[in-house]
């Protein structure tokens, strides 16, 4: 509140005749001595267009949620650091807060420390995608305003993209066959001015592609203003961004802001609609989800995490959720992400409970690769969508599921990062703990070990 105030240029007197409120009361919230409740974070949105979800991210290392994160490494498991300790050290020093959340960032872009096992170059993509909340906004509105454009020309959004590409850029799109292009799914041919694809993409693929092309060619201004402002010194991953940020125009294109959040809150968000309706696929409409930041019209704040068949991730969005599940460098197996394999298709729910009590509402399902038919067919991912379960509420995937009081599965961030004891499912012991042993006794767990 301090720093909103401030920021504004406001006095105390000032900023609580604007909320309805005292100066004494605000000088009571200002040194966390009254907490901010919701009618003033409401007033707060209504009269400085503010977003109270937005109060995390300003505050001292991302507040309880970024300092979280951080504390959830490995190295820290030894420490049973509670929310209470957080709140303690936000509230009684929040400027040692920020350095060490600062210091452990540093360490992680020198490549001492990678997100998972994840090489530096993704760790540093990772780390500026997340600053953003994923939610690029200027890329959002020129996609949204050309999504407009082309529909007056043409229903079919492939089509329109197409003609667009052909009249305005000289660019024609060509479909392959497989043996001609056995090992691409697209290939830029600026000699001949084509746009090659390969016959195996479906329908959805091959408008991202054509998507993906119109978006490298009309907004690289934009794409190279973030990528600069960025300033990312390690070359790879500045590459690895402006892929990111075009691939995200696509989508924005494919899945325009205001359409496609009318259409999810409409729905219930029911993927299944949202794939049909807007031609695109499960995993494209899942990255979507945790795009949809907009200030004054915001999604629910879902994550996504894919992963292979031997639990590896390959892509991770924490959006505006935060979540545990997706920064944690390891999986549980309780946790229903993998049961997808056994269950290709189909959309597995899920209620998980983390280690403090938080309760999540996770759906997974398989994906097959792009191109997938080229190499047999076996190619496959899982798709994880998840969100705090006191805002699942509005989803058609979650009724008849009670969200909060109802059964929900204990779940880890990965064996040697988590210290429930009782886990007949444990792997490893937790890092940082003492193994203890008798000979007389076995427990559930094959490992026990010390709780300090």
């Amino acid at each position: 509140m301090r720093r909103l105030r401030r920021g504004a240029g406001l006095t105390q007197v000032a900023l609580a005749a604007a909320l309805d409120i005292s100066p004494s009361y605000l000088n009571l919230i200002e040194r966390n001595q009254r907490p901010l409740s919701a009618g003033l974070m409401l007033r707060l949105a209504e009269r400085f267009d503010f977003d109270p979800r937005a109060l995390g991210a300003d505050e001292p290392g991302g507040g309880m949620d970024g300092l979280r994160r951080r504390l959830s490494d490995p190295m820290f498991a030894d420490l049973n650091i509670d929310r209470t300790e957080i709140e303690e050290w936000l509230a009684a020093a929040p400027g040692g807060a920020e350095a060490f959340a600062r210091a452990f960032d540093r360490a992680a872009e020198g490549g001492t420390r990678a997100v998972g096992e994840e090489a530096a170059p993704i760790a540093l993509v990772r780390r500026e995608i997340e600053r953003w909340r994923n939610h690029f906004a200027d890329l959002d509105a020129q996609a949204e305003g050309l999504a407009d454009e082309l529909r007056l020309s043409s229903g079919d959004l492939y089509g329109a993209i197409a003609e667009r590409l052909r009249v305005k850029h000289q660019f024609a799109i060509r479909i392959l066959p497989a043996n001609v292009m056995p090992d691409r799914v697209r290939r830029l041919d600026l000699h001949a001015r084509q746009l090659q694809i390969s016959e195996m993409l479906d329908g959805a693929s091959r408008c991202f592609q054509v998507a993906y092309l119109l978006a490298d060619l009309e907004a690289i201004a934009e794409i190279n203003a973030l990528v600069t402002g960025a300033a990312l010194a390690d070359r790879t991953a500045e590459r690895l961004f402006r892929r990111h940020l075009t691939g995200y125009f696509a989508a924005a294109l494919m899945m325009p802001y205001a359409r496609f959040l009318r259409a999810c809150e409409g729905s219930g968000y029911d993927l299944l609609l949202l794939q049909r309706r807007f031609n695109a696929g499960f995993e494209q409409v899942s990255h979507r989800l945790t795009t949809l930041q907009r200030v004054g019209a915001r999604g629910l704040p879902f994550f996504m995490l894919r992963i292979d068949r031997a639990g590896q991730v390959s892509k991770r969005y924490a959006g505006a959720s935060a979540s545990l599940l997706v920064e944690a460098e390891g999986r549980c197996p309780l946790w229903d992400i993998h049961a997808a394999f056994a269950r290709p298709g189909e959309i597995v729910r899920q209620v998980v409970a983390l280690e403090d009590g938080e309760r999540w509402f996770t759906m997974a399902r398989t994906v097959a690769a792009q191109g997938a038919a080229l190499q047999g067919g076996g190619a496959m991912f899982a798709i994880a969508l998840g969100l705090k379960a006191e805002f699942a509420a509005p989803l058609l995937s979650a009724r008849g599921i009670d969200l909060q009081g109802g059964e929900a599965q204990p779940v880890g961030p990965g064996c040697s990062a988590c210290t429930r004891e009782l886990c007949a499912q444990r792997s490893a012991p937790p890092r940082g703990r003492a193994l203890r042993f008798s000979d007389r006794e076995r427990g559930l767990s094959p490992f026990s070990f010390s709780g300090d």
